[in-house]
């Protein structure tokens, strides 16, 4: 629901999401584990590729890039000193490798020229805006007794 919810929320640029849907990812890799958390997000690529008509389509290939990207980063940081790598950080850690995943994977297939990496910085500040508010929105739901 929230991909589906993400989607009707008119962005600036393509690509600069809040990514909600993380905050899900984040809560089950706490309690539940980084496997279960794999599951829930490519369960949400496959389903929101579905639901909104992008199944197959390369923004459902961006979406999909970016998230083993982020659960690649996430299986090691969830293994790091948790004093140092709460769910802020792992947010952060995560926003910065979904965005990494998704240039790659644009450079490589969609926009063969430099000149994408001029967006870099763009994308960067979003993921630490983003990253930080769903980490943030992490611990406090973390903290509530389920």
């Amino acid at each position: 629901m929230l991909s589906v919810a993400e989607a009707a929320i008119p962005t600036p640029l393509p690509g600069v999401k809040p990514g909600l849907a993380n905050i899900v990812v984040l809560l089950v890799l706490s309690r539940h584990g980084w496997r279960e958390a794999a599951w829930v997000a490519l369960l949400r690529v496959l389903a929101g590729g579905l639901l909104l008509g992008q199944f197959m389509a390369s923004g459902f290939f961006l979406s999909l890039a970016g998230s083993l990207t982020s659960l690649a980063v996430l299986a090691v940081a969830a293994r790091l000193p948790a004093r140092w790598f709460g769910p802020v950080s792992l947010s952060i850690l995560a926003a910065f490798a979904h965005i990494g995943g998704q240039l790659m994977l644009a450079r490589l297939w969609l926009v063969p020229h430099e000149g994408l990496w001029a967006l870099s910085p763009v994308f960067a500040a979003a993921a630490l805006l983003f990253g930080t508010i769903n980490g943030l929105v992490t611990a406090r739901l973390l903290d509530e007794k389920p």
